[in-house]
């Protein structure tokens, strides 16, 4: 990885454009992860649909139970599978479990894609569902609460963030750095995505579209050792965030907090 970046590097003061289209495709094109064996018996228990989107085929699963709904938000690169263990658990107390892969994501068609569609087709799921109860993981939370953000008619009674990013600028800044491009490049690439979007980038926080969604409870539980998001980024939304609860957990990094037991319940005993 450092002779990588130090290529980069090179090449991003030689030929600016392409390293700028390269960063671009970092953010736009997730990559696909593996699942595990008991995430695709999950996945097989599920109701599944095919959902046209825009350009996409997106991949929807029902897990059928209670009457109480809830609707399972997946993180960057990640997949519905993902969230296997918590979904058992859910089904085991009578909740009816909806979740879906993103475009790009999971086993949904492919193509560049973007926070405003992940954000988009929230919205539009929690419409179809008629969802009032949600759990999201790392960058779901981004897309979750800019969704509720642009639809303030939508009124969640409890939401769960396990981990999620602050500010959008934050996130260019992890992926400039972990690709190794200058300041200049940096620079191009804020450019293209505001140019492209018509949003300046630095009012895409978290920490601010949480002040005015219709939520009325939050619990939000990060890491203090996450690797992937810094903890201060998930207590800045926290405190901007008047009707949220914060809880600090160790040992689980930021993946296996998906499928640590003691946070699940955690998660159980708050949505119950």
């Amino acid at each position: 990885m450092y002779i990588k970046k130090s290529l980069v590097r090179i090449a991003s003061t030689l030929f600016p454009s392409a390293i700028t289209s390269f960063a671009y495709n970092q953010l736009t094109n997730p990559q696909i992860r593996k699942l595990r064996t008991n995430e695709l018996d999950t996945l097989d228990k599920s109701k599944k649909e095919d959902f046209q989107f825009k350009e996409f085929n997106i991949k929807l699963y029902t897990w059928k139970g209670g009457e109480k709904k809830i609707l399972l938000i997946h993180g960057w690169e990640g997949q519905a599978g993902n969230f296997s263990d918590l979904i058992e658990l859910l089904l085991q107390n009578d909740y009816t479990v909806y979740s879906f892969d993103a475009p790009s994501h999971g086993f949904s068609s492919k193509g560049g894609t973007s926070l405003f569609d992940f954000s988009e087709l929230i919205g539009v799921l929690i419409r179809k569902y008629e969802i009032k109860s949600l759990i999201s993981h790392s960058f779901g939370g981004v897309a979750t609460t800019y969704a509720l953000f642009n639809n303030p008619e939508l009124e969640i009674e409890k939401y769960v963030l396990l981990t999620t990013p602050d500010k959008f600028t934050e996130r260019i800044d992890d992926i400039s750095e972990m690709v190794g491009i200058n300041d200049n490049v940096k620079n191009k690439l804020i450019n293209r995505l505001e140019k492209e979007t018509g949003k300046p980038v630095e009012t895409l926080n978290v920490s601010e579209f949480v002040k005015t969604i219709n939520v009325q409870n939050a619990l939000i539980i990060h890491d203090k050792n996450d690797k992937v998001i810094p903890i201060s980024r998930s207590k800045n939304v926290h405190q901007n965030w008047t009707d949220s609860e914060f809880k600090e957990v160790e040992g689980t990094g930021h993946f296996r907090i998906l499928r640590t037991k003691s946070v699940l319940y955690t998660v159980l005993e708050y949505l119950n």
